[in-house]
């Protein structure tokens, strides 16, 4: 179908790995449980965008002249766990009282599609990961249209499944916000993922 091999494997292949927890599953986690829906969104909207830019620069063939220079390809790794760590880190040291509880300030969902787009597009091993799995599915023969129809899946496969978790999401904060300090924990393991994620990143750009 469109042209693409193996298409139910395909298909299972960007499901599964949609499964798999990244830094851009806890961006959109904590932009939800932080100021709902609205917010859940624009983070998901963010590391969409993220990730086609890199499908964009997988396809154009970025992903050789970054192997030509791995130097800049260091550099962008070791920028991602950077900022990686600095949103781990802010979370860390958010001051959350649960005795004293009040309201998270509003924000609005460009604010948080900001902060996806940059966790999605500071992973710079994502266009690596395109780059090593859409050869899986095509024919030398095949035509732009079928890349075209692979980038259009993975954007579609990826919002579905990203749209169920702010739903998801956004339910479980509303019960979360009834029980002591449910706030504060669900923030501070929030940072220990994302300081993980980030330490992740350096150790293997090492």
């Amino acid at each position: 179908m469109f042209q693409i091999q193996n298409y139910a494997s395909f298909i299972a292949a960007i499901l599964v790995f949609q499964l798999i927890p990244g830094p851009g599953t806890i961006a959109i986690l904590n932009a939800t449980a932080r100021n709902g829906l609205g917010a859940g969104f624009g983070a998901v909207l963010g590391t969409l965008l993220g990730d086609f830019v890199f499908m964009l620069a997988a396809v154009a063939g970025l992903a050789a002249v970054m192997n030509t220079h791995p130097l800049l390809f260091a550099g962008l790794q070791w920028f991602g766990a950077a900022y990686l760590c600095w949103m781990g880190i802010r979370l860390l040291r958010a001051k959350l009282d649960a005795r004293h509880e009040t309201a998270e300030p509003a924000r609005s969902g460009w604010v948080y599609f900001r902060q996806g787009f940059a966790v999605s597009l500071t992973n710079p091993k994502v266009i690596l990961f395109f780059v090593a799995f859409f050869p899986l599915f095509l024919r030398p023969d095949s035509p732009p249209s079928t890349l075209a129809a692979m980038m259009a899946h993975v954007t579609g496969l990826c919002l579905l499944y990203q749209t169920v978790l702010v739903l998801a999401g956004n339910a479980l904060a509303k019960k979360l916000r009834a029980l002591p300090f449910a706030r504060q924990w669900a923030t501070r393991l929030a940072g220990i993922a994302l300081v993980g994620f980030g330490l992740k990143l350096a150790c293997s750009s090492r």
